[in-house]
């Protein structure tokens, strides 16, 4: 069996002018270096394919994949991946959601022309004739961080080619979330069918929705398609808290009215998401976040906006709740404040 080690950029948006992989080819052990050349579809994603598998021209977070190192053991794959010269041109960096809303930002991916991923606007009733008929009217604006899933294991995954029912079939064994979703998206980065890929799954150890998006799996499937052997990579704890998608930092701006009896009659709210460098379940998430922004209080007038953004920072995808914590925070916090 062979063994992987991850190359990341460790950089929030640079543009990668050269790789230079000939001294760490050298380390003994090495079997191979792998890059962005050797993948044959080098995008994927839950709802779109826009991560890298490994990164070509630019890298967008911290935790973006540049180059992987396939050696004998786990000890050269480690070593031989500090000798891999990765050399950059520092872009400008939007790490502020709101900021990356304006004119003239950075863009985190250029071919949008936009860090908008997505705005979800619900209306019901008539929130503004509602407000001005309010007796309390009361505004708050709440921000939430990011949140580890920290699940008790890291990502691990090994894959190998086996025989079955007379085929040769790519497996890889990891623990997740989504099984036939894994499967969907390894056979699309391989371009092989997907009868030809089975996934089988692990004791899980804790996931929370943290494993919902490829980690390692792609990574070993990749590495054993190419060179035909066995292989295997378990990420660190400091490589998991890099490399994989966390909850999202959510900023809530709200003005709730109410009666003097308490009744709330109307809510109005503004949701930016933060959803990373990539989309994740971005789209998913902040539909909860901006279904949520009256709590679970029956409101007959409601007008609601939820965006979703691109930024520099890590990925944000799927944590308990899918946004709905974060919407409750700022709505129990509201509740107080009017009185009802």
């Amino acid at each position: 069996m062979l063994h992987l080690h991850v190359v990341f950029a460790h950089r929030p948006h640079a543009r990668i002018v050269r790789i230079d992989t000939s001294a760490a080819r050298s380390y003994p052990g090495v079997v191979d270096i792998l890059t962005a050349d050797d993948v044959p579809y080098n995008a994927y994603g839950l709802i779109h394919d826009d991560q890298p598998v490994l990164c070509k021209d630019v890298v967008r977070f911290e935790g973006d994949r540049v180059a992987l190192v396939v050696a004998e053991t786990k000890e050269a794959a480690r070593e031989a991946a500090k000798l891999v010269v990765v050399e950059y041109e520092d872009l400008p960096a939007v790490t502020d959601p709101r900021a990356a809303l304006q004119p003239g930002a950075p863009l985190v991916h250029q071919d949008l022309g936009t860090n908008l991923l997505f705005h979800v606007p619900i209306r019901k009733g008539n929130a503004a004739a509602a407000m001005a008929q309010a007796d309390v009217v009361v505004e708050g604006e709440f921000s939430t961080s990011w949140q580890e899933h920290a699940f008790l294991q890291p990502e691990a995954g090994i894959a190998s080619f086996e025989e079955i029912d007379g085929r040769r079939c790519l497996v890889v064994e990891t623990a997740g979330q989504w099984l036939h979703e894994d499967r969907r998206q390894l056979a699309k980065i391989l371009q092989i069918p997907e009868d030809e890929v089975i996934v089988r799954y692990a004791a899980i150890g804790g996931a929370f929705g943290g494993r919902e998006d490829l980690s390692v799996q792609p990574l070993v499937a990749l590495a054993t398609w190419k060179l035909g052997r066995p292989t295997a990579l378990i990420w660190s704890r400091e490589e998991s808290i890099i490399g994989h998608h966390k909850r999202h930092p959510v900023s809530i701006r709200c003005r709730w009215g109410a009666r003097r009896d308490g009744t709330i009659i109307a809510v109005e709210a503004e949701i930016i998401a933060d959803g990373g460098a990539y989309a994740s379940t971005s789209e998913e998430v902040v539909k909860v976040v901006t279904l949520f922004a009256n709590g679970c209080y029956e409101v007959p007038n409601i007008s609601a906006d939820g965006y979703a953004v691109y930024t520099n920072n890590v990925p944000c995808g799927a944590f308990r709740g899918f946004g709905a914590p974060q919407a409750h925070f700022a709505s129990e916090i509201m509740i107080e404040a009017t009185g009802a």
